[in-house]
């Protein structure tokens, strides 16, 4: 051939040590060569993850720009770093023979902290970070960006316990840590370990010559483990795994997919013949959406994306899984319970007629006090809830309403005596108290439990806040402004939003369920 062939390369010392490798391999053929050094996104982004940073191929797209303007005849590219569908224009030209296909732990000091509850590892894989929290869910994750030898640095002037690295790269640069070894549990991200090569489709001269270079077994096991990633609809914002390799006349492999803290895992293993292999990687897909796969993967599309609804109260996940496709959820505790020490003076005498308003009181009642020892007469609660969990912990409930003001009104008329003893929290409303000794019934408070506030600022992408209680909206207060919709459990709650958002709506039944169907409406 006697054109010069110009290598596009990143600029990084792996990406360089990669392109002078095939630069060798095509030299070696009598082809002329010259390296072309291009930054990419991803190598001048240091300071976020790389699932963040919001570009498809954020290392291989200015290799790709380059090459669609003249500027190259050919990129080098770890393949593991390129989009599963490449831009219109460019093909796949080779894939040279691969590396070393595993994760690599690089440690400082020792050992010890595997078999340790408290860890600290680095990583900014999202694939990594969610296999080792499967591995070791008490372990701390941090966020490592830079290229091998910064990252290295990093380790080595940090408090954490370990890195980790894809054992391709620290080879190629030959660097071989003492303290280090491979993760052979660890399934790697796919075609990790191998360098592929692109060309322009219309380039058929260059296309014919890498062919020369290619590695016909690198490039059936990449092709299967990439058609798998592409089947899932997977790539740097999903935790997939997946390793392909050939033996013995056979192709074996191994994928997975896992949520982004590792609490789930969806595995899937195959050997096949050689040349039987060609529906390998949508099987094994196949396989993982089967069982929850597809329900797993919304979960991580949502999560990509910025929250519009937050909730001020946890969900779980059957929760989360029962919004509408446009929400996109997050949630957090914005009150925090405490159980307060109660002594036997609060049961002497035993107290005939008592007031519950939350399952908090049951339990701080439980907590210094047996069932057997709380003998009350008449018990008034707020909820249906509230009044299935008192029936199941401690007795009968003589009389409960949907909200306080309404179990007050009530005892105004039909409660047996003239005093109740209500066990509450130290924030509670105004409501019950007030109306009761307006009426000439005494109130004997007794603060059961602390509710302390707990908020943090929420984005300004969310559009409404769920809240399920008057606490709730109060410490929402304390960090954010009023330019939500606020969707609350009941007319208590209700009550408290109008206080500060103009935009109120309260759910048909006070579960949180009901809650959720609010905003549904308001999306659907």
């Amino acid at each position: 051939m006697s054109k010069l062939i110009r290598i596009g390369t990143r600029d990084s010392q792996l990406a360089l040590w990669q392109a002078k490798i095939v630069q060798s391999q095509l030299e070696h053929l009598g082809h002329k060569t010259v390296l072309v050094p291009v930054k990419s996104t991803g190598d001048i982004v240091l300071d976020k993850p790389i699932y963040e940073l919001g570009i498809t191929g954020v290392f291989t797209k200015t290799l790709d720009v380059a090459m669609l303007n003249g500027h190259i005849d050919i990129a080098v590219h770890s393949l593991k770093d390129v989009p599963t569908i490449l831009p219109k224009g460019i093909v796949q030209a080779a894939v040279i023979k691969r590396g070393n296909v595993r994760d690599c732990l690089v440690f400082n000091d020792n050992e010890e902290f595997l078999s340790q509850r408290e860890a600290i590892i680095a990583t900014g894989s999202l694939r990594r970070r969610a296999q080792w929290l499967n591995r070791y869910p008490t372990h701390t994750m941090v966020g490592l960006r830079g290229n091998v030898n910064s990252r290295l640095e990093k380790l080595e002037n940090s408090d954490w316990n370990g890195a980790i690295f894809a054992a391709a790269g620290l080879g190629r640069l030959d660097i071989k840590p003492e303290e280090s070894f491979n993760l052979e549990w660890m399934v790697p991200a796919p075609a990790q370990g191998a360098i592929m090569i692109t060309a322009l489709e219309e380039d058929e001269e260059t296309l014919t010559l890498l062919k020369e270079i290619n590695h016909e077994e690198s490039e059936i096991s990449t092709a299967i483990e990439r058609k798998f990633l592409n089947l899932l609809e997977g790539g740097c914002s999903a935790p997939i795994g997946a390793l392909a390799y050939i033996k013995d006349e056979e192709v074996h492999f191994q994928g997975v997919l896992l949520s982004l803290d590792g609490t789930k895992r969806i595995e899937v293993q195959r050997t096949v013949a050689l040349g039987s292999h060609h529906d390998l990687a949508q099987f094994c897909a196949d396989y993982i959406i089967e069982r929850g796969g597809n329900r797993l993967m919304d979960t991580l599309k949502k999560t990509a994306k910025k929250a519009n609804i937050f909730s001020t109260k946890t969900l779980t996940d059957d929760q989360k899984h029962a919004f509408c496709d446009d929400v996109v959820s997050e949630s957090s505790d914005f009150i925090k319970i405490s159980m307060n020490r109660m002594t036997q003076t609060v049961l002497r005498p035993m107290p005939k007629n008592v007031i519950v308003t939350s399952k908090n009181a049951v339990e701080a009642l439980l907590t210094n006090f047996s069932a057997e020892e709380l003998k009350f007469e008449n018990i008034y609660c707020v909820g249906r809830k509230t009044k299935r969990f008192v029936e199941r912990k401690i007795g009968k409930v003589k009389h409960t309403e949907n909200n306080a003001k309404a179990l007050a009104e009530h005892l105004v008329e039909y409660i047996d005596g003239t005093q109740v003893t209500y066990f509450c929290s130290n924030l509670r409303l105004d409501d019950l108290p007030t109306i009761l000794d307006e009426n000439q019934i005494a109130v004997k408070e007794v603060i059961a439990y602390e509710t302390k506030y707990d908020s943090k600022q929420i984005d300004d992408t969310v559009e409404g806040v769920m809240f399920y209680s008057p606490s709730t909206v109060q410490s929402y207060k304390q960090e954010n402004d009023d330019n939500i919709i606020a969707f609350c459990i009941g007319d208590t709650t209700a009550t408290e939003a109008k206080k500060h958002f103009k935009d109120v709506r309260v759910a048909k039944m006070p579960t949180v369920e009901s809650v959720v169907k609010l905003v549904n409406e308001h999306y659907e």
